[in-house]
């Protein structure tokens, strides 16, 4: 059975408190979820650190008080988590996301601005695989609240900036109502402490090109008499927070650098066009796809008759298998080709073997090509392999890519020679990119891909990428070998 994690922020609530876990143990949800109800006071002076403690031992009896039936309070649990000073709804979430058990998470304010029986909707793309991230949205067409018409523009007006960073369409970014997939929002680096963690959150999801839903909701707003707390401050907090981590913060994930990277690449959807037309004319029908990561070269092949995506990480072809769930010619499994290849991927199944950007990462890369090869058909089966150029080019970004070299031409025939293959062609690929390589890695010693520099190529690769292909450069940071098993 699966768990929703609720997470619930508490700073001075007390007078709502326990009418708002009421109405989020009162709403029966689909799909059998159980319910994970997670309190994090930061601190409050007001006495809801005294009741949210009472409700680590007592919540059962409290809420049977309130009315919630017995079947009800038998389906959840309640925790409460404390901060010893005050830290602001940002850290609060932090802290209730790193505690979450949880198959999916959602925020729940702890006032009465936000219906809990809105979650049948909020959660329902997500249940059924369309969506890995889903907004409510307060100005979507659902009733709500007439009232406070400059905070209203204030959250439009923010909303539209942080769309204008991340390329969404959103009509409400500071909403309360964000449901994730734990592994979504548990995997993200998030650093915000204030009210700065709406946009920061928005932007690390956009960047990460997971699938965002926004639902409409109903809203019935607070004034500030009535205890609202955000206010200009926070405003102008809101506006810093869009631009640092939409333009200007490179760490998006938990101490994974690969899949960050990645997911970068991900988000430069013309030179991954590029780089699919470069490789097309090798390309067969049926297709072994070496080291798919995030799919950003997948969602190309998949122009073919069929492509079975392999990789090491079962979280990236988890997420593959739901974004490509409905392509008939698509299958996925994990293997990591440094070990032997499995039974049901030999025999010369496939037509060709696609491998982009990861036979670096492999300590034996001899054994790994050897393991590719028995997956082609003897006689007309192709290897198309593009690895990381120019070893005088090896930098701490490919140290700490886990890349255990860079390769020349003349490395890659006597690879090709030792394996058993025969060399068709080798050419180089991305010449714009060495410079960029040259001068974070050799010269400014980064260690992540800055993400303004990656916006700028892509932003000009309608410029120079037709050149590129037009224009058979010797120098590229990559190369790209065709060959044939002999």
């Amino acid at each position: 059975m699966k768990t929703l994690s609720i997470i619930i922020p508490v700073y001075n609530e007390r007078q709502t408190i326990l009418a708002i876990l009421a109405r989020v143990l009162n709403v029966k949800l689909e799909g059998g979820l159980r319910k994970e109800l997670i309190l994090v006071d930061d601190c409050s002076t007001d006495g809801s650190t005294d009741l949210v403690a009472m409700l680590e031992t007592d919540w059962k009896k409290l809420m049977a008080e309130q009315g919630v039936p017995a079947a009800r309070i038998k389906e959840a649990t309640v925790r409460s988590l404390f901060h010893e000073v005050n830290r602001g709804k940002g850290a609060a979430l932090r802290t209730g996301f790193a505690a979450a058990t949880g198959d999916i998470i959602i925020i729940q304010d702890a006032d009465l601005e936000y219906d809990p029986n809105d979650y049948i909707k909020v959660l329902a793309p997500i249940l059924d695989g369309r969506a890995d991230v889903v907004y409510g949205s307060r100005y979507a067409g659902e009733s709500r609240r007439v009232l406070l018409f400059w905070h209203s523009v204030g959250n439009r007006f923010l909303t539209l900036l942080s769309n204008a960073f991340t390329d969404l369409n959103l009509t409400d970014m500071e909403t309360c109502y964000k449901a994730f997939r734990a592994d979504v929002i548990k995997g993200l680096k998030l650093k915000s402490e204030r009210f700065g963690i709406e946009p920061e959150i928005t932007a690390k999801v956009a960047r990460m090109r997971y699938r965002i839903y926004e639902v409409p909701i109903s809203y019935s707003g607070r004034t500030y008499a009535e205890g609202k707390k955000i206010g200009v401050k926070d405003g102008f907090e809101a506006l810093w927070s869009i631009l640092k981590y939409a333009a200007l913060d490179n760490d998006y994930l938990q101490e994974d650098i690969v899949q960050e990277t990645l997911t970068k690449m991900n988000a430069l959807e013309r030179f991954n066009q590029h780089m699919y037309e470069t490789i097309l004319p090798y390309l067969g029908e049926k297709i072994l796809e070496v080291g798919a990561g995030t799919g950003n070269i997948t969602r190309f092949l998949l122009q073919r008759a069929s492509v079975t995506a392999t990789d090491v990480h079962e979280s990236s072809l988890t997420r593959m298998a739901l974004q490509f769930a409905a392509y008939e010619g698509f299958a996925h499994q994990v293997w990591d080709a440094s070990t032997p290849i499995p039974d049901e991927l030999v025999n010369g199944n496939f037509d060709t073997v696609v491998c982009l950007n990861v036979l670096e990462h492999i300590e034996d890369d001899v054994s790994a090509l050897e393991n590719m090869k028995k997956a082609l058909q003897a006689t007309n089966g192709r290897l198309v392999l593009l690895v990381p150029a120019g070893p005088r080019l090896y930098s701490a970004l490919d140290q700490n890519l886990g890349h255990f070299r860079r390769y020349d031409e003349a490395g890659l025939r006597d690879l090709a020679a030792k394996t058993g293959f025969e060399v068709e062609t080798i050419f180089s690929f991305n010449a714009m990119g060495v410079l960029g390589w040259l001068l974070n890695g050799k010269i400014l010693k980064r260690q992540r891909l800055p993400v303004g520099q990656l916006s700028l190529y892509e932003r000009i690769a309608p410029i120079v990428l037709p050149i590129e292909r037009s224009v058979k450069l010797p120098v590229g940071l990559s190369l790209i070998m065709i060959a044939r098993p002999l």
